[in-house]
């Protein structure tokens, strides 16, 4: 039987690394992920694996890649600053089709900024965020429980598609306290093996290159072509988001992470006055949810974007319905968080809104 246990959101995340099989995490210090980090130190020993405090970022991307290459799961963690450091790192991997799992949670931007929650990377996670024709898929969690499951999912869907997989936390989520159900970790069973790429014994093999430099004429092209072909499959197969009170909604707010539990809220004081609103809550941020978006925005006038940052998901949210309907945003940037009052005074505004008048709460 499972155990039940009270845990951090940064601490489930690494206790989800570990039961999942994690062999090596390099990581850096930087607030809020701290805990995961310091949690990870005194775990992988205690279970006999590698963990090493890199000097930099940099360093411990790159650290990741030579793990990886030799086929073991690996991980490492940041926030957004030492995200950004990582990401020529990161393109690398992607570009070696090498499986890796990584943290960002997030904080406030740009710049060093502050250590107040955000989701200000949304464009760094979802749009690459390093050079190059690439993509990593991104977990965007609203609890503690499910940044322990996706976590574990991350591993297999890294060493599926042998593609970089991003979990996308922010500092409340990664701070706070929730009950939590440690599940064991259980293989799925249909895993590609590793022995057809990763670096062995050049003893009993032939020698294996892992890299991302290709410089035969056309070469590049080629591998990015084969790239897309499986970015393309994850896109069909990999999408999820949850749906709340969307059968009878007059307006749909789509939101991720700490913003869409804010959001819940909201829909349930809205719908207390009369007012049929929804929720759509993106699980993954790429692939994102932009086919179901679409056939919501055929049944409503309106979506309201919810996010603690200034419209970065909200642009996903356009292009995915092409213009058939309106999309309003509430957003709050730096640290700041939405309230659940603000967002039905919005709601209320939009709904006696006529023409087509977009409504921003700034």
């Amino acid at each position: 039987m499972s155990e039940r246990v009270l845990m951090k959101g940064n601490e489930a995340i690494g206790e989800a690394a570990v039961q999942a099989g994690c062999q090596c995490y390099f990581g850096y210090p930087i607030t809020p992920q701290n805990e995961l980090t310091a949690y990870m130190s005194k775990r992988m020993l205690e279970e006999g694996r590698v963990f090493i405090q890199s000097e930099s970022e940099i360093a411990a991307i790159n650290m990741c890649f030579g793990a990886a290459a030799v086929g073991v799961r690996t991980m490492t963690s940041s926030s957004g600053p030492g995200i950004s450091l990582k990401q020529e790192g990161i393109s690398y991997v992607a570009g070696a089709e090498l499986p890796l799992f990584f943290v960002n949670v997030m904080r406030g931007g740009p710049g060093l900024g502050n250590i107040a929650p955000s989701q200000a990377d949304y464009f760094q996670c979802t749009k690459g965020g390093g050079h190059g024709d690439y993509r990593v898929i991104v977990y965007a969690p609203s609890d503690v429980q499910e940044q322990y499951d996706y976590t574990m999912l991350g591993f297999d869907l890294a060493d599926r598609y042998r593609i970089p997989v991003l979990l996308a936390t922010d500092g409340i989520l990664g701070q706070m306290m929730e009950p939590l159900v440690l599940k064991k970790y259980k293989d799925p069973g249909d895993l590609p093996s590793k022995e057809a790429w990763r670096l062995g014994d050049p003893a009993t093999k032939e020698p294996i290159w892992i890299t991302s430099v290709r410089l035969g004429e056309g070469e590049l092209e080629e591998h990015n072509f084969k790239l897309q072909k499986k970015y393309e499959e994850i896109a069909e197969k990999e999408v999820r988001f949850e749906e709340i009170s969307l059968d009878d909604a007059d307006i749909v707010m789509v939101a991720y992470g700490t913003s869409a539990r804010v959001a819940r809220s909201a829909m349930e004081m809205a719908r207390a006055e009369g007012i049929k609103a929804g929720l759509l809550r993106p699980i993954t941020l790429w692939p994102f949810p932009e086919k179901r978006l679409r056939e919501i925005a055929d049944k409503v006038d309106n979506m309201l974007a919810v996010e603690m940052s200034l419209g970065q998901m909200w642009e996903d949210v356009r292009l995915a319905v092409c213009g058939a309907c309106r999309v309003h945003l509430h957003g709050r940037t730096a640290g700041g968080v939405p309230e659940e009052t603000a967002i039905v005074d919005q709601i209320r505004k939009i709904m006696n809104s006529k023409g087509d008048e977009i409504i921003r709460n700034f």
